[in-house]
């Protein structure tokens, strides 16, 4: 195949494939959690740390893994002391991430509005080889972490109370799964951007939850959708000449739309096949006549 033939394509389509895995892999405990946006504000204060790494000359991705994984902790401390201004301080947190990416580029020599587009939406076509080095350090620790301990976040995201008094370390966990979410945010940013990386968090889990029951399940077919819909994306943003980001999420949201319309006729056959297995399974036979030292006297 000729997309195969050059060297960015090689590396950009095993980028779109990781990607397609660790996004989802966070984001069922994300959506379990109701914190479906959480992948967003982390995007937001991420470009800090890009514009600090133009500023400074260092990597963009691994100044932008620690920025936000700082705002991670951040935004779980305000979730958990946080009152009734706590809504107010994490959009002050994600709208002065942005602010200061903005900022910290345009003082850097290297930093320009092309540069800030690529990060702000994905140019899955400018990876390097040293960005492929960082993809693989961190997507291995993303999975490590959201398989390893799939059963104790799956208990954190369920019911907290029910983890914390079979005696699970709740805040700890709760921390971890932030975090994480923190380094899959930088993991996807050359994918799909960071403005757009929360969408391949949580739409391939939302289709995969209108046809599954189970987590495993769930967990199963969101990366499938997740690595479907990035291979296919970089495909056709490659022939088509459109943004990779952009094609990644509308693809993602086409498969969406279909799993949402097969949800309902298969939920009809399941109650079929559950009433007729109810229907058939149990019987009552009454006894023609019974022996007379069965009759109560009274």
């Amino acid at each position: 195949m000729e997309i195969l033939s050059y060297a960015f394509m090689q590396r950009a389509l095993i980028a779109a494939l990781i990607v397609g895995i660790t996004a989802p892999a966070i984001g069922i405990y994300l959506v379990q959690r109701r914190q479906a946006l959480m992948g967003d504000g982390i995007g937001h204060v991420a470009l800090t740390g890009v514009g600090l790494g133009f500023l400074l000359n260092s990597s963009p991705v691994w100044m932008a893994t620690v920025v936000a994984v700082v705002g991670s902790v951040i935004m779980e401390l305000i979730r958990w002391y946080g009152k009734t201004r706590g809504d107010l301080a994490l959009a002050m947190l994600f709208y002065g991430g942005m602010a200061g990416g903005v900022m910290l580029m345009n003082l850097s020599d290297a930093g320009s509005s092309a540069n800030l587009g690529t990060y702000l939406f994905g140019s899955i076509t400018t990876v390097s080889p040293q960005d492929m080095v960082t993809i693989y350090v961190l997507a291995a620790l993303v999975l490590v972490i959201t398989i390893g301990l799939r059963r104790q976040l799956f208990a954190v995201c369920q019911d907290e109370e029910f983890a914390r008094v079979t005696g699970l370390p709740v805040r700890l966990l709760n921390l971890l799964i932030a975090v994480t979410a923190a380094v899959t945010v930088t993991v996807a940013m050359r994918v799909v951007g960071l403005l757009l990386v929360s969408a391949l968090m949580v739409i391939p889990v939302a289709a995969a939850q209108q046809i599954s029951r189970s987590f495993a399940v769930t967990f199963a077919t969101a990366v499938g959708i997740g690595v479907a819909v990035t291979l296919t994306g970089t495909t056709a943003s490659y022939y088509v000449d459109v943004p990779s980001g952009a094609t990644i999420v509308l693809f993602a949201i086409a498969l969406f739309i279909a799993f949402t319309a097969l949800a309902a006729p298969l939920a009809r056959r399941r109650a079929r096949t559950a009433a007729a297995a109810g229907g058939g399974g149990c019987t009552l036979e009454v006894p023609g006549s019974r022996p007379a030292e069965d009759d109560v006297r009274v």
